[in-house]
C-alpha cells in the first residue's frame, strides 16, 4: 500500500501544468472520447482528453450524461486556463457522442465539433456480413478514396458519386443504409476543411486509449471510489506521457524520449522521473490551485 499510495499521489499534480511548459504550447486541437471502466462493480467513464501524443485529461465520470461529463472534462479547460487565462481550443474530434458533443460545447462555447470520419466508416465495416464480403471491399476502397479529396468540393463530389452507385450496385442491408447514411451526413464530415491542422479521425486518441485500457485491466478495474479511481488513472496519464517511448520512436525523433519532451522540445532532467517531478513543481499549477 505504500508504493501505490505514492504512485497514486502523482493524481494530484495538474496533467496539464505540468506536462506543457509555455502557453504557446497548450494545443488548439483536441480529441475526446470515454473509455468504458468499472468503479465497485458499477460502469463508469474515464472521459479522456488527448493531443500531441500526450493525455491531458482523464477524469472519472460516474456517468456517460451531459452533465457528468461537463465536470469530468472541465477539469482539463481549468487546468489549462491555469497555464494560460486566454486559453480557447479550436476544434475538438470526437466520436459523435451527443453527451460529449453537448458537454464541450457547454465547456468552450466557441469550439468546433469534428466528428471521426473513422467511425463512420466502423459502421459499415461492422454490418458486413460474410455474404457482403465482396461489394464491401468496393465499397472500403471508395469511401476511403472519397477520405483523400484534398478540397471540401472535391469531397462532396465523391460523396454524392458513392451514394449513386450504392443504389444501384449494393444489396438491400444493414450496410447499406450504414453507407447512405454516411453519405447523407457529408456536410459533417466537410466540416474538416475549414480546420486543416485538426484531427479528422480518432487513430491518434485510440492508440492512447487502448495502453489506458491495459493499464485498467491489469489493476482488475477499480474497488474504491470515484476520486481514488481518478487518482490512480491520473497518475498513470502522468508516467505515460514522461516515460521513455520505445527507441524506434526515439529514433524516429531525433533523441526526444517522451511525449511530453516531443511537445515541449527539451527536458529538464536525463532521468524520466526526475524530469517529471521537476515539471510538476507547485504540483504543476501556476498560480493557485483552482
Amino acid at each position: 500500500m505504500f508504493w501505490y499510495r505514492l504512485y497514486t499521489s502523482l493524481g494530484k499534480y495538474s496533467l496539464v501544468g505540468t506536462t506543457v511548459k509555455a502557453q504557446n504550447k497548450l494545443p488548439e486541437h483536441l480529441l475526446a472520447d470515454e473509455e468504458h471502466v468499472y468503479v465497485k462493480g458499477q460502469r463508469s467513464y474515464i472521459a479522456t482528453t488527448v493531443s500531441s501524443e500526450c493525455i491531458l485529461g482523464t477524469e472519472v465520470s460516474r456517468s456517460a450524461s451531459e452533465e457528468d461529463l461537463t465536470e469530468s472534462y472541465g477539469v482539463f479547460i481549468k487546468e489549462a486556463i491555469n497555464v494560460n487565462p486566454t486559453y480557447s481550443p479550436i476544434t475538438i474530434n470526437t466520436d459523435g457522442w451527443f453527451a460529449t458533443k453537448k458537454s464541450w460545447k457547454a465547456i468552450a462555447k466557441k469550439i468546433a465539433i469534428i466528428e471521426c470520419f473513422l467511425h463512420g466508416f466502423i459502421k459499415i465495416r461492422d454490418r458486413a456480413v460474410k455474404k457482403l464480403s465482396p461489394v464491401f471491399r468496393e465499397i472500403s476502397d471508395k469511401v476511403w478514396d472519397c477520405y483523400k479529396a484534398e478540397t471540401k468540393r472535391s469531397f462532396s463530389q465523391r460523396m454524392r458519386r458513392i451514394k449513386q452507385w450504392a443504389i444501384k450496385n449494393v444489396p438491400e442491408s444493414v450496410m447499406k443504409e450504414k453507407l447512405l447514411e454516411l453519405c447523407s451526413n457529408c456536410r459533417k464530415w466537410t466540416k474538416f476543411y475549414d480546420f486543416p491542422k485538426s484531427y479528422r479521425t480518432s487513430n491518434a486518441l485510440d492508440r492512447l486509449m487502448k495502453l489506458m485500457s491495459r493499464h485498467v485491466f491489469i489493476h482488475q478495474w477499480f474497488h474504491s471510489t470515484i476520486k481514488k479511481a481518478t487518482l490512480n488513472i491520473r497518475a498513470y496519464a502522468l508516467i505515460y506521457n514522461f516515460a521513455p517511448s520505445n527507441p524506434a520512436t526515439i529514433r524516429k525523433y531525433k533523441g526526444k524520449k517522451s511525449p511530453a519532451e516531443r511537445l515541449n522540445g527539451f527536458s529538464y532532467h536525463d532521468n524520466w522521473l526526475q524530469n517529471l517531478l521537476i515539471s510538476a513543481s507547485l504540483g504543476g499549477y501556476r498560480v493557485r490551485k483552482l
